[in-house]
């Protein structure tokens, strides 16, 4: 006896269909796998075997051969745990065969035949609507997560034996459904920009890199507000556009990290420890899974203590700041993760941390401070918009009663220039100021005489690169749209240029 069920398998951040054929034949009794099945696949035989008998069902004694189609796509997860089981009792003739036709069945199963949750639910629900599927059946921890998807009905079960009863129709469960506008509402932040003393020119620039997308180093003595500020940026980003909130849910799904939240309703923020790994970074492994730079995507990634991370480690981050996507290759395919995100790193001005301090000696050489900041190369500070000195704070900054706006007023300016760049880039792919192609340059940030004089003196002065060059003009437009101007002028563009602090 032959018996089929659909699953699926994930391929970066996309599923595509498997079928799971299960055929009974004449021999000793014995399970086979096949179909380039990982480890964990090839072990779901004891998992199903058990599940089957102690949820009351008979195990088939005869020779069993489980061929997971297409046959030259790895299959990796325990997902196959749920199909690959009521295949069996299909096939047995516990179940009518044809109750399986219609469904993607995936799940986990234990031993006693609870079914478990597994990654990449929205991922298979998407796969699933795109080719015309009407029904999906996954465990019941995944259900809100692919409900989200519209067009199809999903069912979440609890055991091997729910699954039987519900296929068999002789119990209902209603499908699951999951208004995604009612997930978007972030909880309240328990920080606020209000609560950061002084650095005035540390919060414009956190305001400016929030508006138009831009790369942002702060550069200060311990203690100066580096990491308070950065952490706030996010309390200041807009709030995801639903398909960025899907797009973001997805990588996160397939990375396991949902923690049973059908949707992420806030931007992520993601700070990975300086010791991380080049692959931790941009993502890998025998099967590729996205790292913290696709986790981040529509997000913020901020690098604390940056010198400290190993070069090659930071040069990974090079491709993905210009192309927003990651391409992983390895022997078994090649992938590609999303990987558009905002970087906010921060680092010592030397060893010691006091380079530069009028009140607190220096104890590095020359030679120490040029070594520790040689461990972030050229190219890649080139690709940071804005490099901010954040000074220590005077004893009266300490004493101030309130840091100043809080985090909602600057949100408001924010969203409204967001707004104004939503509109210009109305149609295209581009969603902020910072993603501007040349051609766009031209269109939006045509300067005046004095405007040009200023850059040009600015760029001889500073020796700037063409990229730098493009990206004070970008800083420059996100300017004019935070004061409401449709021209960038001479003002716009000498603020931009007082962003390059480490190059003055």
């Amino acid at each position: 006896m032959l018996a089929t069920v659909l699953s699926s398998a994930l391929q970066g951040i996309d599923a595509t269909l498997v079928e799971v054929e299960v055929d009974l034949g004449r021999g000793l009794p014995q399970l086979s796998i096949v179909g380039l099945p990982e480890a964990a696949v090839r072990e779901s035989r004891e998992r199903v075997r058990s599940a089957i008998r102690n949820c009351g069902y008979d195990f088939p004694a005869e020779r069993i051969t489980i061929n997971l189609a297409p046959a030259d796509v790895r299959k990796e997860g325990s997902a196959y745990d749920l199909p690959i089981a009521l295949g069996l009792l299909a096939a047995a003739g516990t179940l009518p065969r044809e109750r399986l036709a219609g469904h993607v069945i995936l799940g986990e199963l234990s031993l006693d035949g609870r079914v478990k949750p597994v990654r990449g639910a929205l991922a298979v629900a998407d796969a699933t609507a795109t080719r015309g599927i009407r029904r999906l059946l996954l465990p019941v921890a995944n259900a809100r997560e692919a409900g989200l998807v519209s067009g199809i009905e999903v069912y979440g079960v609890a055991s091997l034996g729910e699954a039987v009863e519900l296929l068999l129709e002789r119990i209902r469960i209603a499908p699951c459904h999951v208004e995604p506008a009612e997930r978007l509402r972030p909880a309240p932040s328990p920080i606020d920009l209000a609560e950061v003393r002084g650095q005035q020119h540390a919060k414009r620039a956190l305001e400016v890199a929030a508006a138009g997308g831009h790369n942002l180093l702060l550069v200060g003595p311990p203690g100066a507000g580096k990491t308070m500020l950065a952490t706030r940026i996010a309390t200041i980003l807009p709030q995801p556009t639903l398909a960025e909130a899907i797009e973001a849910t997805k990588i996160h799904s397939v990375a396991g990290l949902l923690d049973g939240e059908p949707l992420l309703g806030s931007r992520p923020f993601r700070a990975p420890h300086h010791t991380i790994s080049a692959a931790g970074l941009a993502g890998g492994g025998t099967i590729p899974r996205p790292g913290e730079v696709s986790l981040a995507h529509n997000g913020v990634l901020f690098l604390d203590e940056l010198p400290e991370f190993p070069r090659h480690v930071l040069e990974v981050l090079r491709q993905p700041m210009e192309a927003r996507r990651v391409t992983v290759a390895r022997a078994h395919g090649t992938v590609s993760f999303p990987a558009s995100f905002l970087l906010v790193a921060a680092m010592n001005p030397c060893p010691c941390g006091y380079f530069g301090n009028p009140r607190r000696l220096c104890e590095c050489s020359t030679a120490d401070v040029r070594r520790y900041r040689n461990r972030v190369s050229g190219p890649l500070l080139d690709r940071i918009d804005l490099q901010i000195e954040t000074p220590a704070l005077r004893p009266a900054e300490l004493r101030e009663v309130g840091g100043g706006e809080s985090s909602a007023d600057v949100r408001s300016r924010v969203e409204r220039a967001r707004q104004r760049q939503r509109e210009r880039f109305s149609g295209r792919s581009i969603l902020c100021n910072a993603q501007m192609g040349a051609r766009d340059l031209r269109r939006h940030c045509a300067l005046d005489a004095a405007s040009e004089r200023l850059l040009d003196a600015a760029v001889e002065r500073l020796q700037l690169s063409a990229r730098a060059h493009g990206r004070i003009l970008k800083i420059a437009r996100t300017v004019a749209d935070l004061a409401g101007d449709e021209r960038v002028q001479a003002g716009h563009v000498a603020e931009s240029i007082q962003y390059r602090a480490l190059e003055t």
